[in-house]
């Protein structure tokens, strides 16, 4: 019966205790679910999805305008070699006028000699006319000297021919070859001279229409120049601006990729976490199993111990 009854103490004494023990566990599991909540529920990630996702319309954005300030330069560049195309063409054109002119100039330098020639020529023809006028002059009036100084002589010889006369024929015949002469000389000068002016003016015409087409072509040159250069300027922008852009999305996406690298670490640390705490609730949940099916256990043996003191108290009543 003694040692019933210590069994019984000692019993009792480890239910207590694993009474207490389980009632700590049981305060430490409902502190933990106050604090956590229950492992079953999911944990709610959609702020992070939200947050994510305008990360990813910044990307997809960010890579549109990229193409297209790409696309941009390329279209640049594209017009760039087409307008270098037609500045060397224009160039080459240029050349050909140059050389076309450098040509010309002996031409308009010989006409030029031509028609020096031509006018010193008029004018030795009209000196040798303006002399040929006084020579005539000067022999007419000898012979009106000669013919009126014996007008009173006379003379018994027979008559003898008409000087007068003979001198009008003379100066008729030499006034009519001398206005023949003069009027080929002009026919000639004038034809020379109009060839002279035909070929000045031809040569003028080219002259002008080469420097008119020299002029257009400087100026479609300095126009070209000039819109190279600001084609040059605009693509000198654009690439700045390209590699300012590309720079800045760099930062930004590093730095998103850096927020990404620390929402994926801080959940992988949340995962980890609730493992933890589920293995955790696991090994308390089968301490808590353990604990009262031991206690079930020494429920059932304090219900048998009860029953055999029972059974021997009254074993006892009867044999007294």
């Amino acid at each position: 019966m003694q040692n019933l009854n210590d069994r019984l103490a000692s019993y009792l004494d480890k239910v207590r205790l694993l009474e207490g023990d389980n009632a700590d566990l049981e305060c430490k599991i409902r502190e933990w679910y106050a604090k956590v909540g229950p492992s079953c529920e999911p944990r709610d990630y959609s702020c992070f999805h939200k947050e994510i996702e305008d990360l990813q319309n910044q990307i997809l954005c960010a890579a549109m305008e990229t193409n297209k300030i790409l696309l941009n330069i390329d279209n640049n560049r594209m017009t760039a070699d087409d307008f270098r195309v037609k500045y060397e063409t224009e160039c080459g054109l240029r050349q050909n006028v140059d050389a076309d002119i450098c040509n010309l100039r002996p031409v308009l330098d010989q006409l030029a000699s031509c028609r020096t020639d031509l006018q010193l020529q008029c004018e030795a023809l009209t000196e040798e006319m303006c002399c040929l006028k006084t020579n005539h002059e000067e022999e007419m009036n000898c012979l009106r000297k000669q013919a009126t100084g014996d007008v009173n002589v006379e003379v018994n010889a027979c008559p003898g021919p008409d000087l007068r006369k003979i001198l009008e024929d003379l100066r008729c015949q030499y006034e009519t070859l001398m206005e023949r002469n003069r009027k080929e000389t002009e026919q000639w000068y004038a034809c020379k001279v109009e060839e002279v002016n035909l070929e000045v003016i031809t040569s003028s015409q080219e002259i002008e229409s080469s420097n008119k087409q020299v002029t257009e072509l400087r100026r479609q040159l300095q126009a070209l120049e000039i819109n190279v250069q600001a084609q040059l300027t605009m693509k000198e922008n654009l690439e700045s601006s390209l590699a300012e852009t590309e720079c800045r999305y760099n930062k930004y996406l590093a730095e998103l990729q850096s927020q990404i690298s620390c929402v994926e670490q801080r959940l992988a640390e949340i995962r980890a976490e609730m493992e933890c705490q589920n293995q955790e609730y696991k090994t308390l949940l089968d301490v808590k199993c353990r604990l009262e099916q031991e206690i079930q256990t020494y429920h059932c043996l304090l219900e048998g111990g009860q029953h055999d003191i029972m059974y021997a108290g009254y074993g006892q009543t009867r044999a007294q």
